[in-house]
């Protein structure tokens, strides 16, 4: 049994959640905060003939409405491409999907996020996972940037599965949770158009292992330069890869090596490119052991 979740469906029943934007991940809390009795209203600043629709389907109210000030409800749910200093809060606590599942997931979950590789990374470290589970009857999940919203499946993940999410730096900009493998692939500038600052913009990166514990890992790249910084900040063990020098995960005769073993040629990598090798590397020291 999920205790957390057990617990936390006794303590929001009957309760209230006010959603803000009515995208992917919001609609996938509304389905599952209705089914756990909650009241749930949904905000967005584009009230679409489409959204109404998918409102109306799981039985949830959809106002427009262009600012979020003085939100009054238990949970208040951020969509990732609403920032957090748009919303004002009256009364309740300020959350989101993707954080609520990481909160009450029973299982280990590993965590991908970058400014490129990210998706690519998350895929190959679920479909190793996927292998190397294959006839146990344990399960890889696949999800946060990528795939279903995966709170809409929290009744149905044990605790001897695995939960592997893609990151952005949206959804983690509040998370204050870190999973027990992270990976960052890399960091450069990019969403600076949402982000207020490069420094900001790291800053949310960073939050993927800022809570992590002595036994937790973290998987990142020593030819960035931000993320080399970010192996000297971590709190449990730390792997580093690299495509040009020596590192846990490197390239060196024209194959992958990872720990010393040589795992692959470059050559029999499906993807071409030195960021692909980079990706591989990456998932390889995230599930290595």
């Amino acid at each position: 049994m999920n205790e957390k979740l057990e617990k936390f469906k006794t303590e929001m029943r009957g309760k209230t959640a006010a959603l803000i934007g009515f995208g992917v991940s919001n609609r996938a809390a509304a389905r599952y905060l209705k089914s756990i009795g909650m009241t749930v209203a949904a905000y967005d600043a584009r009230a679409t003939d489409e959204a109404k629709e998918a409102a109306r389907a799981v039985g949830v109210e959809l106002f427009e409405r262009e600012k979020f000030d003085g939100v009054d409800a238990d949970l208040i749910f951020r969509t990732p491409g609403v920032r957090p200093d748009a919303i004002t809060v009256a009364r309740g606590e300020l959350t989101s999907e993707t954080e609520l599942f990481c909160s009450l997931c029973p299982c280990p979950i590993y965590a991908v996020t970058g400014s490129d590789g990210k998706t690519t990374t998350t895929t190959i470290i679920s479909k190793m996972l996927g292998e190397e589970f294959a006839g146990t009857g344990r399960r890889v999940w696949l999800g946060g940037n990528i795939g279903t919203p995966l709170l809409s499946e929290i009744e149905n993940i044990k605790a001897d599965d695995v939960c592997v999410l893609e990151l952005s730096s949206f959804q983690l900009m509040t998370m204050n949770f870190s999973p027990r493998v992270a990976v960052v692939t890399n960091v450069s500038p990019n969403h600076l158009n949402w982000h207020t600052s490069m420094d900001e913009y790291v800053a949310a990166k960073r939050r993927i292992f800022a809570c992590q514990s002595a036994g937790c890992l973290l998987v990142t790249n020593a030819e960035n330069a931000i993320t080399k910084g970010f192996a000297a900040e971590a709190r449990g063990e730390v792997r580093l890869f690299s495509s040009k020098n020596s590192a846990d995960g490197e390239i060196r005769d024209g194959a992958i090596y990872i720990g010393g073993r040589r795992i692959i040629a470059l050559s029999d990598i499906v993807i071409p490119g030195v960021h692909n090798a980079e990706n591989m590397m990456a998932a390889m020291l995230a599930v290595d052991g």
